[in-house]
């Protein structure tokens, strides 16, 4: 099977070893060759889904919702490759870092925001985005989704990685994302999951269409 990755995505040699890289000024101290920078699958949930050969249907140039932002790590790597990017982050001091990495990357817009409230950025972000990407460190990530399924366009996908700790640090994390797929469901069709457990444990990588 050919591996499907985004244009503005390609597999470089660092050190000997070929990894995921994008073109773009570094954040995160990744290594970086000529215009090309390592993307760590080990820092990045969406990176980790890439590695996995999960379809994430990136073709690159796409208008992205990025829930999450923190420091920028992962969402730097995408506004390398895709069209505008709102880089939705509540907490202040990563937030600092994202407006850092947003300075050489023009398609980059960082909002400080709480993404569990979407009315206090829609008047920002542009309607019928073409991906939802997702990684918040908070209970309710199901509903987070639904809340923001607002802004995908009917042909969109949500790439979310779900973090069972956030839910409940006390449960089997399979019931967790059982839970969570459930409730995903009333807005969204599940087209494929997978364990991130070779790069973040306890995480589940979910590709769905909204319904």
């Amino acid at each position: 099977m050919s591996e499907q990755l985004p244009d503005g995505v390609e597999r470089r040699a660092f050190d000997g070893s070929e990894r995921l890289a994008t073109r773009g000024e570094p954040v995160y101290g990744e290594p970086t060759e000529g215009e090309w920078r390592a993307w760590n699958p080990n820092r990045s949930k969406l990176g980790a889904m890439l590695e996995l050969g999960m379809d994430t249907s990136l073709d690159g140039g796409e208008t992205v919702l990025y829930l999450g932002a923190a420091s920028g790590t992962t969402v730097s790597h995408v506004a390398d490759f895709a069209g505008p990017t709102y880089a939705v982050e509540f907490a202040a001091r990563p937030a600092r870092d994202l407006l850092e990495a947003a300075e050489s990357r023009p398609r980059l817009f960082p909002l400080l925001k709480d993404a569990r409230k979407p009315e206090t950025y829609a008047h920002v972000v542009e309607s019928d985005v073409d991906v939802l990407v997702q990684d918040v460190a908070t209970r309710g990530q199901a509903r987070v989704a639904l809340e923001n399924r607002r802004f995908l366009a009917d042909g969109g996908q949500l790439l979310l990685a779900v973090k069972a700790r956030s839910e409940d640090v006390t449960r089997d994390p399979d019931d967790v994302f059982a839970d969570v797929r459930e409730e995903l469901e009333e807005g969204y069709e599940i087209v494929e999951t997978e364990r991130l457990e070779d790069y973040h444990t306890d995480h589940l990588g979910v590709v769905a269409r909204p319904r």
